[in-house]
């Protein structure tokens, strides 16, 4: 019989359910990121038929980007108040009418909505899925789990426009929206015959409180780790614990059960107001949120600039391309994402249990930081290759390959710093992952509107190298949180508590 509370949880969500969830959240990933950068490769035929200019059509790119800065503000609270399903299914609905509003547009207020709507509702599709990924998936999983939502992250940036493109040169530019709102209808359809909610509110067990190292533990059956270093609460008074076992007799939920549209939590509905400032404050009191919002903040700026770049450089001499020919610059990209996602994801985890071992069996989140330090160089050296290339109008290949080596880089700091957030700061993953989408698109906002006068004041060339530098700079800072941020945790263990104890459904110390 199990006798602790992670192997309860393994009977209760079996791993194929767990995966059919998390299955159905990447589609959901990618079809929202697709909408949002699908757009670029329609640049061309919207600016000879509905003559946007290609300054208004980048500024309506920023504009959206700045806009998924505050749709988690919004939309959060109601996850945490009424579940994480209705909010999947009727965002993904929102998106569908979305998507032919797109294929309908004439105007540029048309645009400009279309734009900062679709990213306000597409501010969940990075919140969201992190709050999923720590209500279903234990600490050991959450490396490999990370690093596969960053990869289908990058499937909608960059294979979305390839596809678009060759939808847009064979089929009209209206089609690429279209097809958008019937792959939009048909995650409709398998998020409500199929997506579980994944909201809980933990009790105790048989008379034994739920704390948080029991929800995380790391189970001797699985990788023979005795414990987690954590920074929520100071440590409790060692008893022991009844053995626990699970109650045969209560049936399980029916099929219609586990599908309701939604669920409750007891918490009145004026508490979650707290949820649209309470990110802030957690931001700007816990550096290692604010650390890593950054580092995520600027290495999602490495993959969104360049799209931007692309689309308004290579439709001009010496290159001339076509949509779909800029379409095909997203492969590289991909192919680099795809490299780094194989390598990182399972050594995420492994080089995370290995250093616990060698620290007696204890796991601290800062393990997770030392295969971002690994990949550092590349993210700078795809950057100067892509942007000097592009300047000099050197053959393609140069900043196609730029784009790829930057990718492979990109992977292991994105993810490092996502798991770093939902290791050390469980408790407070919503409040946190809000804060850093705010901080990430926010930077990816300003380096957007700078492109254009930065470009002209400087050249691109100096834009990228600077470009590549700062992303150096922001990297190397993760060694300082390797080596001072378990005594930074420990300082504000008190600020942390604090913060948890605030969260709706909070779990009983």
């Amino acid at each position: 019989m199990p006798t602790n509370r992670a192997e309860l949880l393994s009977q209760n969500w079996p791993l194929w359910r767990k995966n059919l969830n998390f299955a159905l959240v990447s589609y959901y990933v990618v079809m929202v990121l697709a909408l949002i950068d699908v757009a670029t490769v329609t640049w061309g035929p919207l600016n000879l038929e509905l003559g946007f200019s290609y300054d208004l059509l980048t500024d309506s790119y920023a504009a959206g980007c700045g806009s998924l800065c505050i749709g988690g503000l919004f939309l959060v609270p109601f996850a945490l108040k009424y579940g994480r399903r209705p909010i999947y299914v009727f965002s993904t609905a929102i998106q569908c009418g979305i998507s032919v509003w797109s294929a309908k547009m004439q105007t540029v207020t048309d645009l400009m909505l279309v734009n900062v709507l679709s990213c306000i509702v597409g501010a969940l599709a990075e919140v969201l899925v992190q709050m999923t990924v720590a209500d279903i998936y234990f600490v050991h999983q959450r490396g490999l789990t990370n690093t596969i939502y960053f990869w289908f992250m990058t499937i909608g940036v960059t294979l979305a426009p390839l596809a678009g493109g060759f939808i847009t040169q064979s089929q009209g530019w209206r089609w690429v929206w279209w097809w958008m709102a019937i792959l939009f209808g048909a995650g409709l359809v398998a998020f409500t015959l199929l997506y579980e909610e994944t909201m809980f509110n933990a009790s105790p067990i048989n008379g034994v409180p739920v704390t948080e190292k029991d929800q995380d533990r790391i189970t001797k059956e699985d990788i023979e780790l005795s414990a987690l270093d954590k920074p929520a609460l100071p440590a409790p008074e060692v008893q022991q614990a009844p053995e626990l076992q699970l109650d045969t007799t209560i049936p399980a939920k029916a099929y219609y059960q586990k599908l309701a549209l939604w669920s409750n939590s007891p918490v009145p509905f004026s508490e979650v107001a707290k949820h649209t400032y309470q990110p802030f404050l957690i931001l700007f009191r816990i550096p290692g949120v604010f650390f890593m919002a950054l580092v995520y903040g600027v290495m999602t700026a490495c993959t969104t600039v360049p799209v931007t770049t692309l689309s308004s450089v290579m439709t001009l001499p010496p290159y001339n391309f076509n949509a779909s020919q800029i379409g095909l610059m997203g492969v590289p990209p991909f192919v680099g994402t795809t490299l780094g996602a194989m390598v990182c994801g399972p050594l995420s985890d492994s080089i995370a249990l290995a250093l616990a071992k060698r620290n007696n069996g204890i796991f601290e989140p800062e393990m997770r930081l030392w295969l971002a330090i690994a990949f550092t160089p590349l993210v700078p050296a795809g950057l100067f290759m892509f942007g000097i290339g592009l300047n000099n109008g050197s053959h393609w290949l140069l900043p196609a390959f730029g784009l790829g080596v930057s990718s492979v880089g990109v992977v292991p700091a994105s993810s490092a710093a996502l798991t770093y957030l939902t290791d050390a700061y469980t408790e407070i993953i919503a409040d946190s992952v809000v804060g850093v989408t705010f901080i990430r698109n926010l930077i990816s906002t300003i380096f957007i509107f700078a492109l254009k006068p930065w470009c002209d004041r400087v050249g691109l060339s100096w834009f990228y190298v600077t470009f590549g530098l700062i992303s150096t700079v922001v990297l190397l800072g993760n060694l300082i949180f390797i080596y001072y941020g378990k005594s930074l945790r420990s300082r504000l263990a008190g600020v942390y508590h604090h913060y948890s104890q605030k969260q709706l459904g909070s779990r009983p110390n």
